[in-house]
């Protein structure tokens, strides 16, 4: 079917792992027709975890995009991981998302991914509505979860379905609120059931939540509340939507995917509550204000690229106007022009080629040369770039290597195309280190890079602590001799350099010469510097560069006939190897500066921790959300697990960034450690 823009709902799917999203997911499109058979994640058989990653843990990691077709609408399903390894997943969904769909069990009640949920839909100003999952399930309360929901958010969670249970408790129906008519599920068919008399005072309650919530949201409704009218359905509908759109209200729902139990009412709040495209307000690059409108020029925003080893799909949503077939369109970016050629919708891995995409719809496109997830795709009479998405930042490394020796061009092919789809991974090649390291948001994400490289590109690789970029200094001044010389057939070679080393003011290394009577000649200070600035690549105490080091040429011998540049060269250089040794060098560590965000509650173990890392605290202060913000410095070399560690003190909800600041002497116990290791490396 074609749709017009208000026919359209955009909904991502949020919350913790293992709290039912994928499982919904199946049950719309199962209920909608748009498959024949609903899947389970236990089988690896769902239509958005289709990845050998996904069905192999169990687990969604990358977002995928579904729709399905209900009641003359086209609902765009955007299913996000729960795990926080895979944050940038619901950074791009909620980017193109109109509404966000929380999804939390009925065992688990509110969870830390509900938390988080809750905050990246109020950090992008969406509106979202509650699912409460699993209602069937032993041990699984909707009641207890909604009044934990009603105890943490207030007024503004307002419920719009009731399970009907019967005598032993199990769940046998559901009831809608809005339409006050319960329904049950019969051979995956609903059939309604009269409400049952017993509930009728519990109903009473949500039936008069639901009447506050619709009367404030118009004087209108507000004055027929105090007169004692009843509402309509049609008015608490559009006050219903009114609070939801406005973010002032946000409805709670429930059901059991698994028994197709309250999905259908959740499709008609779907179409009668969340909101459209239309109208929706975004922003440009520049932060200057532009309304979706289905008729400017064409204007497509590309939120997610999916990459493999025969190409790439670029996932796309309309931002304006409509992307047809063969579109020429030119990206903001490069100012390059895109041939979109065939474009898609995507049922998970399925491609359905379609003649067009209209305003605020999802689509796909293969191909395209030189578009990035984040680019723009515009008319030509009207170029300009959208907002884009903000990615958290990689907080963990490792060390990455082949098993086999000789792929390392295949990983770092491999690597350049999994970071074209993942944007919250990176990889460098460390010279200092001679390491090629990986970066992620936590050890699963990085485990499951390596599977993939294996999977998708054949090659196995290796993981390992990454190493931390030492320094050297000396602090004491010296004076040393340096003289090679040798002699062979024919001419020998000769260079005699006397150099002083110092601490010296400047990280690099400060070359100069005060050589009195031509002892030396001038044509040779180049070779001697050049001698000293290979020499400090290499300390002498575990082989990190030296920095702030002064070296002044002050004397030395030549022969007419021997003298060359590389014997100077090498004189400089064997004056560096006995000169260092005694000018008490010592090992620079890195210290960065910490800024990590935890609840209060978690402020004494994170104290407590940053105190065995060797960090010293430089304040606390309460941000907006009433989390602890800890400032503190701290060695580098001490935070190769706080991504994981943090995580686990704090169980997800705490964050951090740590940047470089200044190099530092090391504690003597510090030296001898990295010394040992680096002695122990180079025998290796």
């Amino acid at each position: 079917m074609a749709y017009t823009t208000d026919k359209i709902r955009n909904v991502a799917l949020l919350g913790h792992s293992g709290s039912g999203k994928t499982s919904l997911a199946e049950s719309i499109l199962y209920s909608t027709g748009a498959i024949d058979r609903q899947g389970k994640v236990a089988d690896g058989n769902t239509v958005s975890d289709y990845d050998s990653e996904e069905i192999k843990r169990q687990i969604s990691i990358s977002l995928s995009a579904m729709y399905a077709e209900y009641k003359q609408h086209k609902i765009n399903i955007i299913d996000t991981p729960g795990y926080f390894d895979f944050a940038g997943e619901v950074a791009e969904a909620l980017r193109v998302a109109d509404i966000g769909l929380i999804v939390c069990s009925a065992k688990d009640g509110i969870t830390v991914g509900l938390e988080k949920a809750w905050k990246s839909l109020s950090d992008h100003a969406l509106p979202r509505a509650i699912y409460i999952s699993k209602i069937d399930e032993e041990n699984g309360s909707f009641e207890a979860v909604y009044d934990a929901l009603h105890q943490k958010y207030g007024t503004h969670v307002c419920p719009v379905v009731m399970p009907i249970k019967d005598a032993g408790g199990k769940i046998e129906g559901i009831v809608d609120l809005i339409r006050r008519k319960a329904f049950k599920v019969e051979k995956g068919k609903r059939v309604e059931i009269p409400v049952p008399d017993s509930m009728a005072d519990e109903l009473e309650t949500y039936y008069t939540n639901i009447n506050e919530s619709v009367a404030e949201s118009s004087e209108e409704l507000m004055e027929k509340y105090f007169s004692g009218e009843a509402f309509t359905v049609e008015e608490i509908i559009s006050g219903l939507r009114s609070g939801v759109q406005d973010g002032s209200l946000v409805p709670v729902f429930g059901g059991s995917a698994a028994l197709n139990l309250g999905t259908l009412p959740l499709l008609d709040a779907i179409i009668d509550l969340f909101p459209s495209p239309l109208g929706r307000k975004e922003k440009t690059a520049d932060g200057e204000a532009f309304t979706v409108d289905p008729n400017a020029p064409a204007c497509a925003f590309v939120y997610k690229t999916i990459s493999d080893q025969y190409g790439k799909f670029s996932l796309f949503k309309v931002m304006a106007g409509k992307v047809t077939a063969d579109m020429t369109l030119t990206n903001a970016r490069t100012g390059g022009t895109e041939k979109m050629g065939h474009i898609y919708m995507m049922q998970g891995k399925k491609s359905i080629e379609v003649k067009e995409l209209v305003c605020g719809d999802l689509g796909a496109v293969s191909k395209l040369s030189e578009t990035k997830t984040g680019d723009t795709l515009c008319d030509a009479k009207k170029v300009f770039a959208v907002e884009g998405i903000t990615f958290p930042e990689p907080c963990y490394s490792m060390a990455i290597a082949p098993k086999t020796k000789g792929q390392e061009e295949k990983i770092s092919s491999g690597l350049a195309r999994l970071s074209e789809e993942d944007q919250t991974f990176r990889y460098a090649n460390n010279v200092e280190t001679r390491q090629l390291v990986i970066s992620g948001l936590g050890d699963i994400h990085l485990d499951v890079i390596c599977s993939k490289l294996k999977d998708k590109f054949g090659v196995e690789v290796v993981l390992s602590p990454a190493r931390v970029a030492y320094r050297e200094k000396i602090r004491k001044k010296v004076q040393v001799r340096g003289r090679h010389k040798k002699q062979t057939g024919g001419h020998g070679q000769y260079g005699d350099v006397v150099i002083v080393f110092e601490p010296g003011e400047s990280e690099d290394l400060e070359f100069a010469e005060s050589v009195f009577g031509g002892a030396v000649p001038k044509n040779f200070f180049p070779a001697v510097e050049k001698g000293l600035r290979e020499s400090i690549q290499k300390g002498v105490l575990a082989g990190y560069p030296v920095v702030n080091l002064k070296a002044t040429l002050i004397d030395g011998s030549y022969h007419p006939v021997d003298s060359s540049e590389m014997a100077f060269k090498i004189a400089a250089q064997l004056a560096y190897k006995e000169g260092i040794p005694q000018a008490n060098p010592v090992i620079l560590e890195p210290i960065g500066y910490l800024t990590v965000t935890v609840p209060d509650a978690n402020t004494g173990d994170i104290m407590s921790d940053l105190s065995k890392r060797r960090g010293s605290p430089m304040g606390m202060s309460l941000n907006s959300d009433g989390m602890q913000v800890i400032e503190a410095e701290v060695p580098m070399g001490e935070m190769g697990n706080y991504a994981l560690d943090l995580r686990s003190m704090t169980q997800g909800r705490g964050s951090f960034t740590l940047k470089f600041v200044r190099y530092e002497e090391a504690p003597p116990n510090v030296q001898q450690k990295i010394i040992e290791e680096a002695k122990a490396l180079s025998e290796e």
